[in-house]
């Protein structure tokens, strides 16, 4: 099979590339690299997945020198001809969109990133999804899109009509384009509304730190 995992030099697409290579999947991935956060983080997480940080930056599309399956191109989401060069170039079986502007409180301060990245940019995978037909589109949602919503646990039948965030907004926005190009056009979709967890080499605001920060002030973390 082979894959094109958008975000792949975030945490979650780092380690899902990792998984597939590992088992003789190929992949193709892209990641913009902005400065959200620390941009070494992300070339540390191609470096450690064979990809040559300094050709990485340059825009080449790059090989892998651990994964003779893998190759990466730095692409952002909203430049849809550079997309359309990799669909028209490679028979992609699987799309993995883990590509986003995230965060919810820096949506406040630039609502623009949002709208580009994850709307303009989502669109843009759909339509190539489209043109180019793939047996499946894996796309990230969020858990921000229960909003308002007080009950525990949450489900996937809840309400989700009152985000508290822009973010959570475009990220709703992505549930509801993506069943809508899978009605009018057959795109076979899955959404995946992610918490956050522990891990290695994620952002230092989310997972282990907080998690072991919160000890000494008498916070309670509950494991599932």
């Amino acid at each position: 099979m082979k894959y094109l995992i958008t975000g792949t030099a975030g945490f979650i697409g780092f380690h899902l590339a990792n998984v597939l290579l590992e088992r003789g999947d190929a992949v193709i991935g892209v990641d913009n690299i902005n400065d959200y956060y620390d941009v070494n983080l992300k070339y540390q997480r191609l470096e450690m997945a064979g990809i040559d940080p300094e050709r990485a930056k340059t825009g080449e599309r790059c090989f892998s020198s651990r994964f003779p399956a893998y190759s990466f191109q730095k692409v952002d989401l909203s430049d849809k001809a550079a997309l359309e060069v990799l669909f028209r170039q490679e028979e992609i079986d699987v799309v993995v969109n883990l590509a986003a502007q995230a965060g919810v409180r820096y949506s406040l301060i630039n609502p623009d990133a949002y709208i580009t990245a994850n709307i303009q940019g989502f669109l843009n995978i759909l339509e190539l999804c489209r043109a180019f037909p793939v047996k499946h589109l894996v796309y990230a949602s969020s858990s921000s899109v229960y909003g308002a919503n007080t009950k525990m646990p949450f489900s996937t039948s809840d309400n989700i009509d009152h985000p508290v965030s822009l973010y959570a907004a475009t990220k709703k926005s992505n549930e509801l384009m993506a069943h809508t190009y899978s009605h009018l056009f057959g795109i076979p979709t899955t959404g995946l509304r992610f918490f956050y967890g522990l891990w290695t080499l994620g952002q230092a605001g989310y997972g282990l730190i907080p998690f072991c920060g919160g000890y000494p002030q008498g916070r309670a973390h509950t494991g599932f």
